[in-house]
This record gives structure tokens, C-alpha cells and sequence, in this order.
């Protein structure tokens, strides 16, 4: 594959909802391939759909690009405000016979659409307009391109091959409205010209779209870019990704305490392979990236290969970032008690967690317990495990943690020993009490590192409120 200088790409979401995962792989597929090449990234907001588009999901677009480390060059663009410039182009359509206006209503288009679908046949514009020398009293007319009706319109994408439209099956295309708005298809095309763009990455979903802007490329006359299709994302069903799958929305993932590098790694691999490696840092993806190696096929998203990178970026990350990620999501959890916590105790939480959590947010659940003042032992640990039997040894253990000068671990480690010793027990018949006494749960980092992650005050006081409750 050639690729000709320089390279400019483009991420061109319409802002009518969220930024969905599948539009961060297009995102990211432009961003490695024009990183790759040395070329420009350009973010475009196709923004025409004014009935449906927002500032709002403009603003989620940014943001999610932005968190992920996605940053672009040039833009972001918003067509609404090159509306003037789509005219432009019309107009020389028009002026050189290359689109006509067009006067029928929406009703009589519907009529005939629904007598084509009747006689089982593609409904299509019929062309009755084409040659019309005078306008139609009281109507304002939409402009539509005068495409060929026979021969074929070829699509050489870099991914699929040749792909090949009959032009009998396309019809003449609206490309301005009857109120003035200029169509996607036309504002593409324009855009893609304007800014000089070498390659369109885009999803499949946009193949026969392309056709037709073929067809507008060759009307004004301008040289149409490379084409590559990627396949859609799937989910586990073989459906079309959805919210019944899971998260759709890039956000959502970063609330759900996933890494941006983690996401990033694992929608590179939906799709695109670099031999058998499986992990991969942002540097690696942009020096290893061609889309020569991008399959046609359709990408099916496995949300436990997703976690099980996340938690691999979790094991290896800085444990410095990790802390301030995990005070942010306590933060979320309106926990205003973490705006408190020093630095070297949130990296000290980190530390203990950083091999069992899954997510940020997993990490932050399980470590509530540590910055709460006071917790509520889990009805179901509390029964089984705070009875009155190990009343004695927990009674004998406070005591002994109370007269302790020094709060570490050789320190804990010998009077558990003592205590197991005296009242004849195994370490684990002291230690999962004390355990759900702390922190309110069976499952936790191991029983020295809880009680210094949570200090010889706050350790005392949970032994004590929970001896009170079984009458110790």
C-alpha cells in the first residue's frame, strides 16, 4: 500500500448521543495511522442534524478523546459553521449542469416509494425532475446531483478490496434541502476536499455512502481520497454492540474506573493484530500500526478481555497516578473523607490492592473501609464469624494491641502469634474476625496490612464497638 504526502485523516462524529466505543476505535484507528506517517489528525463535528445534535455531546466528545490521550491537530470543525461554503458548492453544481432542482413534495415521494416497495422493486428517485425548465408555483425546490444511470461505481477501500455499485441501483441524490440545509453526504465530500483530506478510516456502516460521494467527487472534479472500511464491533451475540452488551459510552468506562491505556490497547485489538502480542503501550500501537493488517471482519467485544487488560495496567501502573485516580473516584462516591487522606496512606491503599482489584472503581469499593470513620459489618460476616465464641480472644487481642508501642508488622505478627497460642486457635479462626470486625467484609488484603492501613486508633475502635455488640 502507498501512502501519499502527507497523510491527513479525520475523526468526524455527528454529536447526537455519547462517544461510543466504536467511535473511539475510528478515532484511534486515524490517530495510530496518521502518527505512523507523520501526518496531521484532524477532528471534524458533523453537526448538520441541528433537530438531534447537542452541545452537550459535543463537549462528551472532547472530553472522552481528551482522557484518553487522543489529541488532534487540527479542529475541531464544526460544519455548521461552513454552511456558507456547502452553498458555494451547489451552486457550482448547478451552474455547470451537474444537479437540477427538484420539486417534489415528501408526500409524492413517499407515494412512489411505497408503490416501488409494493411491486417489489428498489425504490428510488425516478428522475422526473431532471428535465424540468420551469419551477413549480409555490414550492421551493430541493437541488439534487445529476448522477450517471449506467456504467458502475468503483471503491478501491485498502481493507476490502474493489468494491463495485451498479449506478442503475443509485439514484440522483439530494444534496441541498428544500429548506436550505445542505445534506451529509455533500458536506463529506466538501469538507474531506477542503481539508486536504489523503485517507477516510471510517466504519463500514458508511460503505454505501461512499458511492454517492464517488460520484460527487467526480462532479466537481475533484480527486476522491483512499478509502478503508473497518468492521463494526460486535457484541458476544454477534449483534450489533449495544447498551443490552454493556457500556456503549466512552465515559461510562473512565466512571467504571477502567485505565484510558487499558481501553486504548483493547479496541487497537478489535480488528488489527501485530502477530501474537497481546499488550501494547500507546508508542508501540503508533510505530506497529498498518492497515494492511486491519481485518474485514466483524470484531466481537469481550468485556472480560477488556478487564483482564485493565487489571494487568492496574498491576503495572504508577502507583502515584493510581492514588490520585483512586481519590477521585472516592470523590465521586461523594466521600468527602478523601480529601483528607495524605498522600503516602492513599499509595499505601494502592499497594495493597493493586494485585486484586480489577478497576479503579473495584479498587475504590474495596478500600472504602479505610477511609469511612465508622462501618457497618456485613449482616451475613458479622453472623458467622463475630459470635460470642471468639469474644475471649478478640477481648485478649485489643488488649494487647492497645498496650502495642509500635504498629507494625513484626510487632502484629507476634502478638497474633500470642493470642493464637493462648486461646488454642489457627490463625484463620483469629484473623477472619478480626477481619469483618475492620472492614466489614470476609475478603480483604491480609489482616497486617489492614490494620496499618487503617491505624492503631480506628483498629481499636472497631474491635471495641463490635465487643460491644457481643457482649465482650
Amino acid at each position: 500500500m502507498t501512502t501519499p504526502n502527507p497523510i491527513r485523516v479525520r475523526f468526524a462524529p455527528s454529536p447526537t448521543g455519547h462517544l461510543h466505543i466504536g467511535g473511539v476505535r475510528t478515532a484511534l484507528f486515524n490517530y495510530l495511522f496518521a502518527r505512523r506517517h507523520k501526518g496531521v489528525f484532524i477532528l471534524r463535528i458533523e453537526d448538520t442534524d441541528t433537530d438531534r445534535s447537542t452541545d452537550e455531546s459535543i463537549h462528551g466528545i472532547l472530553e472522552g478523546l481528551k482522557w484518553l490521550g487522543l489529541d488532534w491537530d487540527e479542529g475541531p470543525f464544526r460544519q455548521t459553521d461552513r454552511l456558507a461554503l456547502y452553498r458555494e458548492h451547489v451552486e457550482q453544481l448547478l451552474a455547470h449542469g451537474s444537479a437540477y432542482h427538484c420539486y417534489c413534495s415528501p408526500d409524492e415521494l413517499e407515494a412512489r416509494r411505497a408503490e416501488a416497495m409494493a411491486k417489489k422493486q428498489t425504490p428510488k428517485y425516478d428522475g422526473r425532475c431532471r428535465d424540468r425548465k420551469s419551477p413549480v408555483p409555490g414550492r421551493t425546490p430541493a437541488v439534487r446531483l445529476k448522477a450517471p444511470q449506467t456504467g458502475q461505481t468503483v471503491v478501491h477501500d485498502l481493507i476490502r478490496g474493489d468494491i463495485v455499485f451498479e449506478n442503475s441501483q443509485l439514484d440522483d441524490l439530494i444534496i441541498l434541502r428544500s429548506d436550505g440545509t445542505p445534506t451529509y453526504n455533500l458536506c463529506v465530500v466538501v469538507d474531506d476536499v477542503d481539508m486536504k483530506i489523503s485517507h477516510v478510516i471510517r466504519g463500514d456502516d458508511h460503505i454505501n455512502n461512499t458511492p454517492r460521494q464517488m460520484q460527487l467527487y467526480e462532479a466537481f472534479g475533484y480527486a476522491p481520497p483512499q478509502f478503508a472500511h473497518v468492521s463494526m464491533i460486535l457484541g458476544p451475540d454477534k449483534a450489533r454492540l449495544s447498551k443490552r452488551h454493556g457500556a456503549t459510552s466512552t465515559l461510562v468506562y473512565r466512571e467504571m474506573g477502567y485505565l484510558p491505556e487499558a481501553l486504548l490497547n483493547y479496541l487497537a485489538r478489535l480488528g488489527w493484530s501485530a502477530g501474537d502480542q497481546e499488550i501494547f503501550s500507546l508508542q508501540e500501537m503508533i510505530d506497529k500500526f498498518s492497515l494492511d493488517q486491519v481485518t474485514s471482519s466483524a470484531a466481537i467485544f469481550n468485556p472480560e478481555k477488556l478487564q483482564w487488560l485493565n487489571s494487568h495496567y492496574i498491576k503495572t501502573g504508577d502507583i502515584t497516578r493510581l492514588a490520585r485516580l483512586l481519590r477521585d473516584h472516592y470523590l465521586a462516591e461523594r466521600e468527602p473523607a478523601a480529601r483528607s487522606i495524605p498522600d503516602d496512606q492513599m499509595i499505601r491503599i494502592v499497594k495493597a490492592l493493586q494485585e486484586r482489584a480489577k478497576t479503579m472503581a473495584e479498587m475504590a469499593d474495596l478500600s472504602m473501609c479505610y477511609v469511612e470513620e465508622e462501618i457497618n459489618p456485613e449482616p451475613a460476616a458479622a453472623a458467622k464469624f463475630l459470635t460470642p465464641a471468639v469474644t475471649p480472644a478478640l477481648t485478649d487481642l485489643t488488649k494487647r494491641l492497645e498496650a502495642l508501642p509500635a504498629f507494625d508488622e513484626p510487632s502484629l505478627h507476634a502478638i497474633f502469634d500470642a493470642v493464637t497460642a493462648a486461646h488454642q486457635l489457627k490463625m484463620a479462626q483469629l484473623a477472619q474476625p478480626v477481619r469483618v470486625a475492620l472492614t466489614g467484609r470476609t475478603v480483604s488484603p491480609g489482616i497486617y496490612d489492614v490494620l496499618q492501613l487503617l491505624g492503631k486508633e480506628r483498629s481499636l475502635a472497631r474491635l471495641k464497638k463490635v465487643l460491644d455488640s457481643t457482649g465482650g
